[in-house]
């Protein structure tokens, strides 16, 4: 009886973000691990180093560090992590002519080695890379996604646990929008086991509704801006522990076909009045990548700032220097 396949999963870059991915996607037993990454020796040493958790951590997978895109040949998903991390002082529009360069090499790589597979789109500016990343593919729209709603709803969500005293997991929190200060939580969505967040606020502060909006305004800034805090923390990096985990949650989804409700960066042809643009909106992700988008009514206040959120990304997008046309 021949082996029974199963999945194969290929990270493109192995800092920060890449290794605590492949590490944790081992643990989890979701499929063996291609990590590559341009510099020598780095993808092989952690590749040794994840490879010597396995008898503690239980699990018999295949872990490889490599420089050349060959590897990735039969990759079911390719996570893209690579290019440069914002420094303190720098935008994520900052970044964009940097690593436009760096995902037209990858996606070539991919396109060549890995054309069947499920694409899941990490670098920063991520709207913008994840756009240029299906153009240079010219994979299907519903195969290239981006990887930012999970992690910014998981930052507001946090945020909010945190100001109530209540455990996260019991938090559901929904951020839309393009990855950036421009982002869109939906407060009226923000709710612990159903129960508003708004009205507890407004309990916690016995009744003052002036002083508990105030509050969700501050929580609303903060994760608009939590990326930057973290970046200004550590001086000399960026978030990796968060992006990996939800990273995660978006492979798990398409591996095992969950069908989960999440928020993604996807490519919209009219959904929420936006045609040919990738933006974070809820999707159902499954064995089929981005299977359908999830649409809603926005009040007023929402679809102001959703409008100025893809605003935001229709800029950064069309200030690329001669990008390839759409496939």
């Amino acid at each position: 009886m021949g082996r029974i396949g199963r999945a194969k999963i290929a990270i493109i870059g192995s800092g920060n973000i890449g290794g605590i991915l492949a590490y944790h996607a081992t643990s989890r037993k979701l499929g063996d691990i291609v990590l590559y990454d341009i510099v020598e020796g780095r993808p092989q040493g952690k590749s040794i180093d994840i490879s010597a958790a396995a008898r503690e951590d239980e699990f018999d997978l295949r872990i490889v560090g490599t420089n050349d895109y060959a590897d990735l040949k039969g990759s079911n998903i390719v996570v893209i992590t690579a290019g440069a991390t914002r420094r303190p002082g720098m935008s994520r529009s900052d970044l964009v002519h940097i690593n436009s360069k760096i995902m037209k090499e990858v996606s070539e790589g991919i396109k060549k080695f890995a054309p069947n597979s499920y694409i899941i789109v990490v670098s920063n500016p991520l709207d913008a890379t994840v756009t240029l990343c299906q153009r240079y593919t010219g994979f299907p729209h519903h195969k290239v996604m981006g990887m930012a709603g999970v992690l910014d709803s998981a930052r507001f969500a946090t945020f909010i646990a945190w100001e109530l005293g209540i455990s996260v997991r019991d938090i559901n929190a929904t951020v839309l929008g393009g990855h950036g200060d421009s982002m869109v939580p939906i407060v009226r969505f923000a709710n612990v086991n159903g129960i508003p967040v708004t009205e507890l606020l407004e309990r916690k502060y016995k009744g003052d509704k002036s002083h508990a909006k105030k509050v969700m305004d501050q929580l609303v800034e903060r994760t608009q801006t939590a990326g930057g805090e973290v970046v200004k923390l550590l001086k000399d990096g960026s978030a990796f522990f968060s992006p990996a985990s939800s990273i995660l949650t978006m492979i798990e989804a398409i591996i095992q076909d969950q069908k989960r409700l999440m928020s993604a960066s996807a490519y919209l042809t009219g959904q929420f009045g936006v045609y040919g643009y990738y933006v974070g909106v809820p999707c159902i992700i499954g064995a089929e990548g981005v299977e359908q988008i999830v649409e809603f009514t926005m009040n007023e206040e929402e679809k102001i700032m959703f409008d100025k959120s893809v605003a935001a990304v229709q800029e950064l997008i069309n200030s690329l220097n001669d990008p390839p046309n759409a496939a």
